[in-house]
């Protein structure tokens, strides 16, 4: 038995748990109050892509009677091979099982249905030396074919990452979803109700949480909520999450609480901690009775918003380190859906999910939701205590790799985290979200990759000085361009969010933003990214402030969602139309092809010829200044301890050779400061020193250091580990 049950409804990701409810179970523990958690998706998943979930499916489709199409009859007539394959096509995805990858590849093995349209170009995409890539590749359309055959015959709400996401998005009323949630269940529906039945029957919880990140979770959520106040009244249902936090703020439709008892807002520790309080001691004593934080509820029939507590949110230091248990990690697949490489990311691979700092240090783009807490307070954490905690989830799920899904990981937070990393010796994988500052100097990435990164994400958005400008985003094209060299020559891959159709935003400019993002992967200083039109919302600035952004926004009075917001451009262009040229275009060089097209070619329609300089991002790459070092500047040393010999033509001098993992590094200087440089770097193995520390050293036995600093020689080093920060 468990006093707290925690959900993550259907779906989220199939690789690796969507992190809420570990972070929840996480700081619950710290208040010893019992719960367990589950995702609900993954077993969803597991029970309906096993070899009696596709007999089910298979027999449940041909009783529909129901005419199929071409794709649909095509699947069922390879019913017998589905069934066959399916337990080793998700053993192999669940990476127990790797040498199947041979089989997958091989020809006429796998069934195939509409989804293998696209395989004839694999051998460009993945090339002959990705088999375990090709595979996943390969076993992804194969799932992707069996979901679409549910999709047209049994269920069409239902989609791997998703489930009816289209009546929770931009739903400005409950209608649709209440009639829906009215209807009689789903195929998916009876299989997910059934997993959470035998769980509630086992568990007994007194309060079952539904944390509900995106729309197509919310569908499913409420659809439990629906089951257990028909089957177990007595259980009380909180939601919170992603959802909630941006679309419900402004909730008046009394009819969501008939599928829940509560619904809390931002941060969800303290909501979570008052809500258990309340319901297992419901008593006058409990010095927390009928105190809430952040909370809507019902009352006398109309929705009310509850926030009566004094009790503050706890500190990001407080809330504990996320706890994986309960969750069945060996159960979750790596996919591939597409080529891109940050996609894949995402989707493959198992991913411990951590949050460097909460909020966002940055909190100006005007088009991001600035005026909520969860970027507004910004707090983080330190990085010994982060270091504690990614040691504590390598011991608890046998991972080393890690996910930090901050808004913008802030870049000296970044900087210790890199050094704790390195002085505890520690061998991880991680990558994170950033904003491209110039604070992400060549040094800066180079530390960041010896500790682990692998690979960062972050916005360019609009590829226009005027219009980043307008978007407050504190950067230049050219920074940019200058921040994702350094990390790509540090060897960590570089994604980049790109938008169109931001507010005034002209065709020229879109044309132009093109061009630029052609150059930045024709030099290779970004290697993904994806392009999204510009979506207004309530809680960003411009959301708020909408005549300053020349827009007309038609604003709605609604009782339920309430986040995005429809509008009129003052430019009336029709943003849209690009959206197909510009994926195509972005597609095309991702795989490093067809720079040499004029871009006129990914458009069926007249566009302007651009007004950018076919060399602008070199230039912007060679018109980078170099600053000082700082005093305060730490410096370390990534490199091996080197070995030193003598020289035959020279006793007064020595060679210092070094050995890197890739080559090696030889360097001649008189033997006294060989001897101070090979002491010297041994002090800095161990840890940073400042810059001024280094000066003060050498100076109390040589002059001249700053001849010394700009050598050849001391520059071989700097271009192989030794940093400065």
């Amino acid at each position: 038995m468990k006093d707290l049950l925690l959900i993550t409804p259907p779906f989220t990701q199939l690789n690796t748990p969507y992190p809420a409810t570990a972070y929840l179970k996480g700081f619950l523990n710290t208040k010893e109050i019992s719960a367990f958690q589950m995702d609900l998706g993954i077993e969803v998943i597991h029970r309906l892509f096993s070899k009696e979930g596709l007999k089910e499916v298979f027999r449940k489709g041909a009783q529909k009677g129901i005419a199929f199409s071409e794709n649909a009859q095509r699947i069922y007539a390879l019913k017998h091979e589905y069934i066959k394959t399916i337990d080793a096509v998700v053993a192999f995805l669940q990476g127990k099982d790797l040498t199947f990858a041979r089989q997958i590849c091989s020809e006429n093995f796998l069934p195939q249905a509409s989804r293998f349209e696209q395989s004839q170009e694999l051998d460009w995409a993945f090339g002959t030396m990705g088999m375990q890539d090709r595979a996943k590749h390969l076993a992804t359309l194969y799932l992707e074919d069996i979901s679409d055959f549910i999709i047209e015959v049994l269920d069409d709400h239902f989609g791997f990452s998703r489930y009816a996401e289209k009546l929770g998005m931009s739903a400005n009323t409950f209608d649709d979803l209440y009639n829906e949630l009215h209807k009689p269940s789903t195929f998916v529906d009876d299989i997910t109700l059934e997993i959470l039945d035998k769980q509630l029957q086992s568990l007994q919880p007194k309060l079952v949480c539904f944390s509900v990140p995106f729309p197509g979770n919310l569908y499913s959520a409420l659809k439990c909520g629906q089951f257990m106040k028909i089957h177990y009244p007595g259980i009380k249902i909180a939601m919170g999450g992603g959802f909630p936090n941006t679309e419900l703020r402004t909730l008046t439709d009394a009819r969501v609480f008939e599928f829940v008892d509560f619904i809390t807002l931002d941060d969800g520790e303290l909501p979570i901690e008052l809500l258990s309080s309340n319901i297992l001691s419901p008593t006058p004593d409990n010095p927390d009775f009928q105190f809430f934080k952040r909370t809507l509820l019902l009352e006398n029939g109309k929705v009310v918003y509850k926030n009566n507590t004094l009790r503050k949110d706890y500190k990001q230091s407080e809330v504990g380190t996320p706890d994986y248990s309960d969750l069945l990690l060996s159960k979750y697949i790596s996919v591939i859906e597409v080529t891109n490489p940050m996609h894949s990311l995402w989707s493959d691979g198992r991913w411990n999910k951590l949050t460097m700092a909460h909020g966002c240090y940055w909190g100006k783009c005007t088009f991001c939701d600035v005026s909520l807490d969860y970027i507004k307070i910004y707090e983080p954490i330190a990085a010994k205590l982060l270091v504690d905690r990614m040691e504590q989830l390598i011991a608890q799920t046998g991972e080393n790799g890690f996910h930090f899904v901050d808004e913008a990981a802030p870049p000296a937070l970044m900087r210790s985290l890199a050094f704790e990393i390195i002085k505890r010796e520690l061998t991880v994988t991680w990558w994170a979200n950033i904003r491209f500052e110039k604070a992400f100097s060549r040094d800066l990435c180079k530390l960041l990759k010896a500790s682990g990164c692998v690979a960062v994400s972050g916005g360019l958005e609009v590829a226009s000085d005027r219009l980043l400008n307008l978007i407050q985003k504190g950067v230049t094209v050219a920074q940019v361009a200058q921040v994702t060299r350094n990390f790509a020559e540090a060897g960590i891959m570089v994604h980049s969010y790109l938008m169109y159709g931001y507010p005034t935003q002209t065709i020229q400019e879109t044309v132009d933003s093109l061009e630029m993002v052609r150059q930045m992967f024709e030099i290779g200083v970004i290697q993904s990214a994806f392009w999204h039109q510009f979506a207004l919302t309530a809680h960003s600035p411009i959301g708020l402030n909408t005549a300053e952004y020349g827009i007309i926004p038609d604003l709605k009075d609604s009782p339920f969602a309430n986040n995005d917001i429809q509008f009129e451009d003052s430019t009336g262009i029709d943003h849209s139309q690009f959206s197909y040229g510009l994926r195509k275009s972005l597609y095309n060089f991702m795989q490093g092809q067809c720079f040499e097209l004029p871009l006129q070619e990914w458009f069926d329609f007249k566009i302007p010829r651009t007004s950018i300089s076919p060399n602008f991002i070199m230039q912007c790459l060679e018109q980078e200044h170099q600053t000082s070092i700082k005093e305060n500047a730490k410096v370390i040393w990534l490199g091996s301890q080197p070995q030193s010999s003598n020289k035959r033509k020279s006793k007064n001098h020595v060679q210092l050779t070094f050995h890197d993992k890739s080559a090696i590094i030889e360097i001649e200087l008189e033997k006294d400061k060989a001897l101070w440089l090979a002491k010297q770097l041994k002090e800095l193995s161990a840890g940073p020193i400042t810059y001024g520390t280094i000066r003060q050293n050498y100076e109390s036995d040589f002059r001249n250091f700053e001849q010394f600093w700009h050598s050849e020689e001391i520059q071989d080093l700097r271009d192989n580990g030794l940093l400065v920060l």
